[in-house]
């Protein structure tokens, strides 16, 4: 996932309305029964929706619409995967996040010594740390106590929890252990177990505990009693209430709400982690690699045999949840799975191609073998793996994508096509997908594509994140692709937020990915799962904490898409609104990132030459003022600096909100730090602004970004770095709505901002003997929409509609879901009929064809 800057904000979308809004009665449940109407009188504005039943457009695949996994925010370990004890292998390591030890998650506890230690007579060669615990022969015992994931062990009273323990013990004799359920307090959750350890070989031993209580933030405790040493590993706790009831399986409530999707593909399992970190393997002298690239190997077979690994995101994954369970999960769903290799070609920020062919090729061959653990009979090799875990079946893998947001695109794909060769050699029947980079457009895009497109690859991955004012003007992006190019696999996408008004723009541009189900063959929202106590990236289609699990605004939306995809597209088209003409008016201001930097001789003039500003700082900067409230802002030397290397956003603005066509100079320094520097224009508030972007994302690109909201997109991109110490000579050109930039008085670019935000959108599909008429309505105003669907139509006069609609505002919590589907039926359907679409509202309505 492309590593953005933004913030997420309450993001005012400026939505342009058609003609003729009329302060009527909103009618927004005309001819509806099964809810009360409305009361409240609200703008109307009036729309024409046609249908041309005579017509079939494209079709619209099953597996257009899935899901995209990646172990971020928590997602596996304290998430999806059940287990509820934390470091259980005693791994933890400051590879893995600078706060991490052995110990992390765990307290001793009676009068003996615990340590993890590391030695020869640990219980494998992934797994090297285990406890030891020095017996003192009291009857208090020497043990552990576990705290779980973020607040705690969550347990139910009367439920099941299964217990097991890998063991070794020096005491002819053996050693007994118990082992019990408490809270904080030490109050006693659930009767003890008790085993007892036996021999001095690594053994696993197994119990389960039914909980007396309910708790969320319940410990785990592990006491041995006797004398002298005990070793322990691999300490865990299931609920026996997992999803399926599979061991080693998933959290049941995050697995039905992926499941109730009903997602056409499952794509895993990643993601920046899949080929970020270094790649290479096992090393004799210091044991598995940290911080190593996801590789799919040390993720299958009996779990205690398993690596972990330093996650990308700052923390330890355990790999419980491997290969195997993510076939198994996709299986259970009905679910196309589409695993991610590595290229060895480094993305998410991380621009490193490793040229080793030995490696390479190693890769290679892990892939095809991939593809037999998946897809082999029992008698191969692989193939024999996966019978032996449970599953003697082949699972019938029919796509792999290679890489992951790789910014070096001819590096990347002079690897992809050995990967490709290699694969399609040995399994023609496989699609094997190739990337686009970590955004919408741009020098990396761009390149990728032509490549792409130029081999005849046959689908290549997409990702961005946008504002919602994006999504809504961009509605017709694939209307222009190629039908004969690469298809598209839409992986990942966003608004930034999880708002209402946030699922209202992804809906609308989702109308442009049915309309263009030819081209796009794939999509799905990312990422999938947050936990609240571990985000380190929104926002996420669904959130949870120890106990419980929500969909927000944008997973209910998701839902509604994924449920009611239909068999294929129906023609129709939509009164639009105008292209924008109003002039980009706005003040200018100067910011920086996380860099300290110097500003002088800064001028606006009129388009005819009219001074508008003259500030050198001489006079001081009582003309500035601090927007974002951040930095340190001075004048050194005659130069307003901001000295504050870490200081991000340390926006200044001056001038006049009401400025149109000028010219902005300005001088600027790099002093120190990450980046370069920041010159907005068109500035009307903190969250509504322009501004120039030169040496951002650590001084590995430039950009102009429009912020709406606080959301920002980007509008021109390309790899100018910046130098520390040269005074760069800035020219912004601001005519209209179209904006020229230079460099030292050389045209770094331009752009013309003009794309329709337009709020109304739709798209018709068929699903068998049903017309689903699919609106967004994504502004303040109710749309009051005349449809025809042609004088060939035939349909019931009665339709069934399912709406979501709120405010847009409006964010789905763990105690309240303002945006939840509602059902209700509409009457006086005919050829041609009128229905009012609620305010910022999705509906799909559906029509029974006679």
């Amino acid at each position: 996932m492309p590593r953005t800057r933004w913030r997420p904000a309450l993001m005012a979308v400026a939505l342009l309305v058609t003609a003729n809004a009329l302060q009527a009665p909103a009618n927004a449940t005309e001819g509806i029964t099964g809810r009360a109407s409305a009361t409240d009188r609200v703008p109307t504005t009036d729309y024409g929706l046609t249908v041309d039943t005579s017509r079939t457009g494209p079709a619209i695949d099953d597996t257009m619409y899935g899901v995209f996994y990646e172990d971020i925010n928590r997602a596996a370990d304290g998430g999806l995967y059940a287990e509820l004890v934390q470091n259980r292998s005693f791994e933890y390591s400051t590879a893995d996040n600078a706060s991490y030890t052995p110990m992390t998650a765990w307290t001793p506890t009676g009068t003996g010594t615990a340590a993890a230690v590391g030695d020869a007579g640990r219980l494998g060669e992934r797994n090297r740390t285990y406890l030891r615990l020095d017996l003192d022969g009291t009857d208090a015992g020497t043990g552990v106590v576990n705290s779980g994931y973020s607040t705690g062990i969550a347990v139910t009273r009367g439920e099941r929890y299964d217990f097991s323990v890998w063991a070794r013990t020096d005491r002819a004799a053996g050693t007994p252990l118990t082992v019990a359920l408490r809270s904080a307090d030490g109050t006693a959750l659930a009767s003890p177990a008790r085993v007892t350890a036996r021999g001095d070989r690594w053994t696993k031993y197994t119990g389960t505990l039914t909980a007396t209580a309910t708790e969320s933030a319940g410990r785990l405790a592990v006491t041995a009693g006797g004398t002298g040493t005990v070793r322990l590993d691999m300490v865990s706790l299931f609920p026996r209430d997992t999803y399926k009831g599979r061991a080693n399986g998933l959290r049941k409530d995050l697995a039905e709400k992926i499941a109730a999707l009903r997602p056409g593909f499952l794509r895993f399992p990643g993601g920046c982690l899949v080929n970020t970190g270094s790649h290479e393997g096992y090393d004799e002298a210091s044991g598995w690699q940290r911080k190593r690239s996801y590789q799919w190997k040390d993720t299958v077979g009996p779990v205690e045999q398993r690596a972990t690994n330093a996650n990308f995101w700052g923390y330890n994954q355990s790999y419980g949840l491997g290969y195997y369970e993510y076939f198994q999960y996709a299986e259970d769903i009905g679910a196309m799975a589409l695993p991610v290799v590595p290229a060895l070609v480094t993305g998410c920020g991380q621009n490193k191609a490793t040229d080793d062919p030995a490696l390479l090729k190693r890769h290679i061959q892990d892939t095809l073998d991939l593809i037999e653990f998946a897809n082999g009979p029992a008698t191969s090799a692989w193939g024999r793996k996966r019978a032996e875990m449970g599953h003697p079946r082949p699972f019938g893998l029919t796509h792999v994508e290679v890489g992951n947001e790789e910014n070096l695109p001819d590096a990347f794909f002079e690897r992809f096509t050995q990967f490709r060769k290699a694969i399609e050699a040995a399994h023609p029947d496989i699609t094997v997908i190739s990337n686009s980079g970590p955004d919408d457009s741009g020098p990396t895009f761009d390149r990728a594509w032509q490549l792409n497109r130029d081999a005849d690859v046959a689908m290549v991955d997409e990702h961005y994140y946008n504002s919602p004012q994006w999504f809504l003007e961009n509605n017709g992006r694939y209307d222009s692709y190629d039908r004969s190019g690469p298809k598209v696999f839409l992986g990942e996408y966003a608004s930034q937020d999880n708002r209402f008004r946030n699922a209202l723009a992804e809906a609308a541009f989702m109308t442009g990915l049915e309309r263009n189900a030819d081209v796009v063959k794939l999509a799905s929202y990312a990422p999938l799962l947050a936990h609240t106590g571990s985000v380190q990236w929104r926002p996420d289609m669904i959130w949870f904490d120890n106990t419980r699990s929500w969909g927000s605004a944008n997973y209910e939306t998701q839902k509604l898409f994924m449920t009611n995809a239909g068999d294929r597209v129906v023609p129709s088209s939509a009164t639009a609104a105008p292209a924008p003409s109003a002039p980009i008016t706005g003040a200018i201001g100067l910011s920086t990132w996380a860099t300290s930097a110097a500003y002088d001789d800064v001028r606006v003039t009129g388009a005819d030459g009219t001074p508008l500003l003259t500030e050198d700082f001489s006079a001081g900067d009582s003309r500035w003022t601090k927007a974002a409230g951040t930095g340190t802002w001075t004048i050194q030397d005659g130069q307003y600096v901001q000295s504050d290397a870490a200081a991000e956003n340390t926006l200044v603005t001056a001038g006049d909100p009401a400025w149109q066509d000028y010219d902005l100079r300005v001088k600027a320094t790099k002093r120190s730090g990450k980046e370069g520097f920041l010159v907005a224009f068109g500035v009307k508030d903190t969250g509504n602004f322009y501004w120039w972007n030169l040496g951002g994302w650590n001084n590995t690109q430039s950009a102009v970004e429009k912020s709406v909201g606080g959301a920002k997109q980007t509008m021109i991109s390309d790899g100018t770095k910046i130098e520390t110490g040269r005074a760069y000579d800035l020219r912004v050109e601001v005519r209209g709505r179209q904006v020229t930039l230079y460099v030292d008085g050389t045209k770094w670019g331009g752009f013309t901002d003009d794309k329709i935000a337009e709020p109304f959108r739709q798209v018709v599909t068929r699903d068998k003997n049903d017309l689903i008429v699919k609106v967004v309505n994504a502004q303040d105003a109710a749309a009051r929409t005349r449809i025809d669907l042609g004088r060939s139509a035939n349909v019931a006069p009665t339709a069934r509609l399912t709406t979501l609609s709120g405010a847009p505002d409006a964010v789905n919590t763990a105690d309240d879901r303002p945006i939840q589907p509602v059902t209700s039926t509409v009457t006086g359907v005919g050829a041609t009929f009128t229905h009012t679409f609620p305010p910022n509202s999705i509906t799909f309505m559906r029509l029974r064809t006679r």
